[in-house]
């Protein structure tokens, strides 16, 4: 996702220089001289309430037009705590960057609804925190999905035809619910910054009065962003988020989205690591606490029901 982003503000710098290039006709080279300041600290982290191996990732920043892979953040304490003081410690076992915490029964979890986590990083002489609360999340009714044939041939050879799933849940009544949908396909998960899905209640922004509604059809055949074939395997994770993870999010893929001709400035993404000294380096990133639904659904064309649009 990072390097996405980078990528992207490039673009646009670029095409900048281009249109006032070609507005003004004026023949003259522009460089352009981009200055890389200190690196910043880069988290990627969330606690879920799934009773498996949970990771923080813990990384640099890089500079302006570094292609290189991220550097990894090494040698850190990493934390979270809840409110009811369960401690749980985070390790870097292969000096990677990935803080890992791993659960010592099966049944063991960080994550519970209603309670409040506090992740802090202590790097050398500076320490980070941040604090997310666990919601609700109702769980995912089924996946159904429908065989579909595209009136052309898409240009990139991506298949012309397929199986478009789809998955059902409802909103819980209660308004100001913010999810996160995730899906895979054979276990690959859709992972580009422009695939990202997110809904408040049961629509995607909170204008849209969907308390305790069915989520609408765009969001929930956003699980297909490409055909399925017979006997794949469809996965949908559907996350309980915190409203500043869906502001979070929403701006990562609005800035992935931001290119062309009419495209904006881009923005700084809003971050919730904190350091503790006020004038000490910020950090980027983000961390969250959600609890998971999850469903899964093998491709079966005598399964399939007709294409209704409904």
């Amino acid at each position: 996702m990072k390097k996405n982003t980078l990528h992207t503000f490039l673009t646009y710098t670029s095409l900048a220089f281009l249109t006032v290039a070609t507005l003004t006709s004026c023949e003259d080279v522009v460089d352009l001289d981009v200055k890389s300041g200190p690196p910043q600290l880069v988290v990627d982290g969330w606690v879920t309430n799934q009773q498996t191996s949970q990771t923080i990732r813990l990384t640099e920043s890089a500079g302006y037009f570094d292609n290189s892979p991220a550097k990894p953040v090494l040698n850190a304490t990493v934390t979270v705590t809840d409110d009811k003081g369960g401690v749980f410690s985070f390790v870097d076992l292969k000096k990677d960057g990935n803080y890992v915490w791993k659960p010592v029964a099966a049944s063991d979890t960080i994550g519970r609804v209603g309670r409040t986590y506090t992740l802090r990083i202590k790097m050398g002489t500076e320490e980070y925190t941040a604090v997310s609360k666990l919601n609700r999340v109702p769980k995912i009714d089924s996946v159904t999905y429908f065989f579909d044939k595209l009136p052309i041939a898409p240009a990139d050879d991506a298949p012309q035809e397929g199986y478009t799933a789809e998955f059902f849940a409802r909103d819980p009544a209660g308004a100001g619910d913010c999810y996160w949908i995730k899906s895979y396909k054979n276990g690959k998960y859709f992972n580009k910054t422009t695939e990202i899905t997110i809904a408040y209640d049961a629509a995607f922004s909170p204008g849209a009065n969907s308390d305790g509604l069915r989520f609408i059809l765009p969001i929930r055949r956003a699980i297909s962003p490409e055909f399925y074939k017979e006997k794949d395997t469809v996965k949908v994770e559907l996350y309980s988020i915190p409203l500043e993870g869906y502001y979070f999010l929403n701006q990562v893929r609005a800035e992935s989205n931001n290119q062309g001709l009419f495209a904006t400035a881009p923005s700084n993404i809003y971050s919730n690591i904190k350091n503790t000294n006020p004038t000490g380096r910020k950090a980027l990133g983000f961390f969250g606490a959600a609890a998971v639904s999850t469903f899964t659904e093998v491709i079966d064309a005598k399964k399939a029901r007709p294409k209704d649009g409904n």
